[in-house]
């Protein structure tokens, strides 16, 4: 039955498509050939050996499989298949090895026995004679040529005189758990199921096909063609029909064992539509397995093929919303569009019309045209009259993507204001929190009542398509309000939340929330390692201003300039996070050597975000910096007046970043017995707060302790100097290291700063300290045994965090592993 299935011409009946490693054999990947009769085999092997040949000399590019003269490759015309037989040949397969010389090859039409011209396994293993199976041939099988290698996994011409199971060595051994995701099994169990055929008549075929040199086991041990040329011509044969034929037949074959569904999956790509429920679940399983594995592409293959079986009107539409979030996601724009634009015409339940409006929405404002995703939000919520529920999830969608443009962010926070006056129930939750958000930014209300704020809306009952809104804008205002730990928190329940295949605007807004996070603890590596994935989009990003500002404190200016430049500013769209890159590279140019440009981006920095009503210096600072610029060029007077400004408004926030960052700069212009008040009172709020407000701590003890040089107080300067090197060689800010060095030096400190932090730095009491905490005595246990009062061990744990770059008891085990050998042994354990 299988053999009425093959291609009845030439050298097409011993194979169908089988995928190789170059990129050209690409199109029929993971297919095995398809199993040809015996006698086909051998009728055609010349012709194939031939092609063979032409195809491996006409490309040197390839490696090319040993060949050998045609008339040595058949068993019935050479003696090179004259050597020991193995008792257990596949049942019908011509036997390649033991082969009289003289014996005839039966003609094309000659009757061929069941199990071949060769004795049933079962029948007695000697020739026809009685005598036994010689150990080694009579003739030269090679004519002097070296025998193959002993281990090589298919064609071995030389097997060992007592191996019973040869046909054994065709099975493809399981590949180990790291190997490739799409393999395929067994390949003598897939093409014999998929064919109809005998297992042992397959195992017999891929023996003699390797034997004659047309195929080779890959590094997977699964038999590939020997060179893609000649799996080219075999292909050429095969009519397009044949071969989807083959593909789905494979595929089932597949399912049924249950191989990976993404090697099924690929099956069905090669076929049209099956019709039939468990092909659109393979393809629809495989589009989950590439999404999870952050392989968009091969998931907008799986969903297209899937989009051609047929299909419900709702499914279709929940597909299309699928296909164009992924499509977007692997920066394909207008396609993402034109697959969104459709499901949108497409009948649905309103949560899925909301679902595919969301995104629709996203990828219009993300290509720029905001007022066109205002439109289609808009006429959504027009259409959602009987569910009040989802018409403000649509809201929230659109105040939310109205930050992409100006004129249209003031219409829509207008409005949202009025409505969340008057009557807070028809903005939601969301929308409330969206409130929130736009009053932190416009100076209107304290960190404290926002979080109250924030807090309570958590706390009440959200729609499900409406909490991922709350999530992020909660998540920003808690970052804004230095709760660190809190925001991560909402960010990653916020993050868990996504449905990974559908696009959506507070999924970008989560991740620009923990690139904030990140830069307020001053972790610069891995703010570059987020911005190295800022996904679609031409202009710069908040994670592309953190970075620039993370190579200006590493030091890395060359860098950081060269990341400017990769953005023209004239092309970038009018959006907060283009104020936000302007300050970034404020800052850069002020690093740099160049106060008049800083002083330019400050400002437009500043022009811009009054624009936008963000007046608070929560999120960009820009009247400190204008103010540092200023006394760089010698403008005092407006250096003051915007250092009082800043304080004053970052008072009504007031958080110590803020107000600390604020007063530095204000102890600067001011200057004298009053600036070092200042001074001193930014550094004592910025050590004083809860949250890790180092960035901010530094800069204010290296101004502080400028401040103390210029009045004389070498003393206490050098002592501030030092802290701030030390907090900069903690945070790997290697341009405030640098900045603190000088200072020291022009304050008589001699020679260069001194690392002092890591385990090397800690004294010898410290250490002892360090590693009876790390062993989990408590501090009175440690007091106990050292004879120390319970202050001290809280001391000297104190500086041991400090230097060892840590925050909390656990982390102290790991630090001193890896700062060298602890001295375990000086502490026995007493307490038993």
């Amino acid at each position: 039955a299988y053999r009425q299935a093959l291609p009845s011409d030439g050298v097409y009946r011993q194979a169908a498509p089988l995928s190789g490693t170059h990129p050209q054999a690409s199109a029929a990947d993971a297919s095995y050939p398809q199993v040809p009769s015996a006698d086909a085999v051998y009728r055609q092997a010349a012709w194939s050996d031939a092609a063979y040949r032409q195809a491996s000399a006409s490309d040197g590019a390839y490696p090319q499989a040993p060949t050998f003269d045609t008339a040595r490759r058949h068993p019935h015309e050479s003696p090179t298949a004259r050597s020991h037989r193995p008792r257990d040949i596949a049942p019908g397969c011509r036997d390649v090895w033991s082969a009289e010389p003289r014996t005839p090859l039966p003609g094309p039409g000659a009757e061929v026995p069941e199990h071949g011209p060769y004795p049933h396994p079962d029948e007695p293993a000697g020739p026809a004679d009685g005598s036994p199976y010689r150990a080694y041939p009579v003739h030269d099988p090679y004519d002097g040529r070296p025998p193959a290698a002993p281990g090589a996994a298919y064609g071995r011409t030389d097997p060992p005189a007592h191996v019973p199971h040869r046909t054994t060595s065709w099975r493809t051994p399981s590949p180990s758990p790291s190997s490739s995701q799409g393999s395929a099994g067994d390949p003598v169990d897939v093409l014999a199921e998929a064919a109809g055929a005998d297992p042992a008549r397959i195992e017999g075929w891929l023996a003699a096909m390797t034997r004659l040199g047309l195929l080779r086991p890959d590094a997977g041990g699964r038999p590939r063609f020997a060179h893609p040329l000649l799996r080219d011509a075999v292909l050429s044969g095969w009519p397009r029909p044949r071969r989807e034929a083959v593909h789905r037949a494979a595929a089932e074959a597949m399912l049924r064992r249950g191989d990976r569904v993404e090697a099924v999956a690929r099956h069905l790509l090669r076929t049209p539509a099956v019709g039939r429920s468990w092909a659109l679940r393979v393809l629809r399983d495989a589009v989950t397995v590439a999404v999870h594995d952050a392989r968009p592409a091969d998931a907008v293959r799986y969903l297209r093929r899937a989009l051609d079986e047929p299909l419900t009107d709702d499914l279709r539409q929940r597909l299309l919303t699928e296909l164009g979030s992924l499509e977007y996601a692997s920066a394909d724009t207008p396609a993402a569009i034109a697959r969104l634009a459709e499901a949108q015409h497409l009948p649905a339940d309103p949560r899925n019309r909301v679902r595919t409006a969301v995104a629709l929405g996203t990828a219009l404002a993300g290509r720029g045209e905001i007022r066109t995703a205002m439109e289609v939000l808009r006429r959504t919520e027009g259409r959602l009259s009987g569910h009040p529920g989802l018409a403000r999830t649509v809201q929230t969608a659109t105040a939310l993507l109205s930050d992409a443009d100006l004129a249209t962010r003031q219409e829509v926070y207008r409005w949202l204001s009025e409505t969340g006056r008057v009557s807070p129930e028809l903005v939601g939750t969301a929308g409330q929190a969206l409130l929130v958000r736009y009053a932190a930014t416009a100076a209107l209300i304290s960190a404290d009542e926002a979080m109250t704020r924030v807090r309570d809306l958590l706390a009440q009952p959200t729609d499900p398509l409406a909490e991922p809104f709350l999530l992020g804008t909660a998540a920003a205002v808690a970052q804004w309000a230095d709760e660190l730990d809190e925001a991560e928190r909402l960010v990653e329940r916020g993050l868990a939340g996504q449905h990974p295949a559908l696009l959506h605007p507070m999924q970008h807004a989560l991740l620009n929330t923990r690139a904030d996070i990140v830069a307020s603890r001053g972790d610069h590596a891995r703010l570059l390692a987020l911005a190295a994935d800022t996904g679609p989009g031409t202009g710069p990003t908040n994670r592309d201003a953190h970075a620039l500002m993370a190579l200006v404190h590493t030091g890395r200016t060359d860098e950081a300039l060269r990341h400017a430049d990769r953005f023209d500013l004239r092309e970038a769209p009018e959006n907060w996070e283009l104020n936000r890159f302007l300050y970034a590279r404020g800052v850069l140019r002020a690093a740099t050597g160049d106060p008049a440009g800083a002083l330019h981006d400050f400002l437009e920095c500043g022009r811009r975000q009054a624009a936008r009503e963000v007046i608070s210096p929560v999120v960009t600072p820009w009247r400190t910096a204008v103010a540092e610029c200023r006394l760089a060029l010698g403008g005092g007077p407006e250096a003051l007046a915007l250092a009082t400004e800043e304080l004053r408004l970052a008072r009504v926030w007031g958080t110590p970043r803020t107000v600390g960052r604020a007063l530095r700069v204000l102890g600067t212009a001011t200057g004298g017995r009053r600036g070092l008040e200042l001074a001193e009172e930014a550094v004592r709020t910025l050590r004083d707060a809860s949250a890790d407000t180092d960035m901010e701590l530094i800069p204010a003890l290296l101004a502080q302790g400028r401040q103390l040089l210029d009045a004389g107080e070498r003393g206490r300067a050098r002592a501030r100097l030092r802290e701030a090197a030390d907090l900069a060689e903690r945070k790997g800010a290697l341009r405030w290291l640098t900045l603190a060095g000088q200072a020291l030096r022009e304050g008589g400190a001699r020679g260069p700063v001194a690392s002092r932090t890591g385990a090397d730095a800690l004294t010898g009491s410290e250490r002892r300290i360090a590693e009876l905490a790390a062993d989990g005595r408590t501090n009175t246990e440690i007091a106990d045994l050292l004879h120390l009062a319970r202050r001290t061990v809280e001391t000297h744990l104190t500086s041991t965090y400090r230097k060892l770059r840590i925050r909390r008891r656990t982390e102290l085990p790991g630090a001193l592993e890896r700062g060298g050998r602890r001295e375990r042994e000086r502490h026995p354990d007493t307490r038993g």
